[in-house]
């Protein structure tokens, strides 16, 4: 399991697309959480359940991308207090189809859990739902999809991906949200979360952690002559702030836009 930040009690995984974030109904073995247990198992294993083991917010199985852990209590707290906040910034790459109605927004529509007939859990668009708002910029648009930044505070069940689908552009690969059509444009969901921004409790020191766009994605940008993110000039480092890692130019995080109907619930996008 790829750590690629460290900093006092406090580490950022990279975690791959089709890895759950940690056991649950169906899946005991083979997730995240599990492969961290294997090099950090005394430490997570004292935070207890009533700490989630350490995790501070998880990721859906298919969706790749960086999630923050903590190895202690007092991390945890102090990072579970700013997720509360709403002060980590979390943002995400999402290749959909189409084009959404405006080159920046942010799409604001209360969503709900549902079990459909199958019996898996599913996001649905519900005035019953709980407020929910998603902010996204286009970044390149090309043969018929488009790739965007969408950056949230809450984490509801799927939200990027019922949001981005709620206005007509629902994410390639997507086997939920999408027609069978769309879900074939990729290889697999293609939504990656590429950056974290937070406070290390120890030192009180701003971090910025960025993942590179993932490779098994890079076709569905190349297929259709649409520039890769970090390729070629301009491209970002992968880290900024103390701890262990690569030190390079901090990612850009001046892009911004208030969601103020969002609390700090720490579900999966």
């Amino acid at each position: 399991m790829p750590v690629i930040w460290r900093g006092g009690d406090v580490i950022v995984v990279d975690k791959p697309s089709g890895m759950a974030s940690e056991p649950g109904k169906g899946q005991r073995d083979n997730t995240m959480m599990n492969a961290l247990f294997a090099e950090f198992g005394n430490l997570l294993q004292n935070m207890g359940e009533k700490r989630d083991f350490g995790l501070l917010h998880r990721l859906d199985r298919e969706t790749s991308g960086l999630l923050i852990v903590a190895l202690r209590a007092r991390a945890y707290d102090a990072l579970r207090r700013q997720f509360e906040e709403r002060s980590v910034v979390k943002r995400y790459w999402a290749i959909v189809s189409g084009r959404p109605p405006k080159a920046q927004g942010v799409i604001r529509k209360p969503i709900a859990e549902v079990v459909d007939e199958k019996k898996q859990k599913k996001a649905v668009i519900s005035g019953a739902g709980k407020p929910s708002a998603t902010a996204y910029r286009v970044l390149s648009s090309r043969g018929g999809a488009s790739l965007v930044e969408c950056r949230i505070g809450s984490g509801r069940l799927h939200q990027i991906r019922v949001h981005m689908a709620a206005v007509g552009c629902p994410v390639l690969g997507d086997g939920f949200y999408a027609p069978p059509e769309i879900k074939r444009m990729a290889a697999r969901l293609a939504l990656h979360a590429h950056l974290l921004a937070f406070v290390e409790p120890e030192s009180g020191e701003r971090v910025v952690v960025g993942s590179p766009f993932p490779a098994d994605l890079r076709p569905a940008l190349v297929g259709r002559r649409m520039p890769v993110p970090g390729e070629g000039s301009g491209a970002r480092g992968t880290a900024q702030g103390g701890g262990s890692g690569n030190q390079r130019a901090e990612p850009d995080v001046g892009w911004s836009e208030q969601n103020d109907d969002e609390s700090g619930d720490p579900g999966a996008a």
